[in-house]
């Protein structure tokens, strides 16, 4: 599985490590890359906001180029996984895993970014938080979504699937459940 960052953390944040390494054990072989605004931040140390949709779909592509031919699923960390689904409505992939989906941006929930789901060309598994404030549960259930698509709802979590300490679980326990449906997914 090809799996890209978020737009403010690297892809070695501690969230993309503990997903690798949670995926590797149930035995998901994870490629991880950053895109060019991020890794110039490691260069240079200044923080910028991401590229546009189409420069980061753009070297999405030339990722998996990179590659070769054969099933390869994809997915990521919440832009990452947006950018996934993008890449998926032009190429053929296995599927499409999102951690975190950006179902509107912050604060702007009558801003969906749902128009381009249709036309994804696989299936789409979504690990979101019940209390994601990009798309918690109520308004999710509220869109009209894509058959392809599967939601797969961690407990109490939060836009990285942490939920609150008052819940009785924890967020690794969160990570466990997405890094399964993820596994099952898949086919692992």
């Amino acid at each position: 599985m090809v799996l890209a960052h978020g737009a403010g953390a690297p892809m070695d944040s501690e969230f993309m490590n503990e997903m690798t390494a949670r995926l590797t054990r149930r035995g998901v072989r994870v490629i991880r890359f950053e895109f060019p605004y991020m890794a110039e931040r490691r260069v240079t140390g200044k923080k910028r906001p991401p590229d546009r949709a189409p420069r980061l779909v753009e070297y999405f592509n030339q990722v998996l180029d990179k590659l070769g031919d054969g099933p390869v699923y994809i997915g990521g960390k919440s832009m990452g996984g947006r950018m996934a689904t993008l890449v998926a409505t032009g190429r053929n992939v296995a599927g499409v895993c999102v951690l975190g989906y950006p179902f509107h941006p912050p604060g702007k929930p009558e801003k969906t970014r749902l128009d381009h789901l249709p036309d994804v060309r696989c299936p789409v598994l979504i690990c979101q938080g019940e209390r994601d404030t990009l798309g918690n549960r109520e308004q999710v259930e509220g869109y009209s979504l894509p058959k392809a698509i599967t939601l797969d709802w961690c407990p109490d979590g939060d836009h990285s699937l942490k939920p609150r300490k008052a819940s009785g679980i924890s967020h690794a326990d969160n990570l466990d459940l997405a890094a399964d449906a993820i596994a099952g997914f898949i086919g692992v």
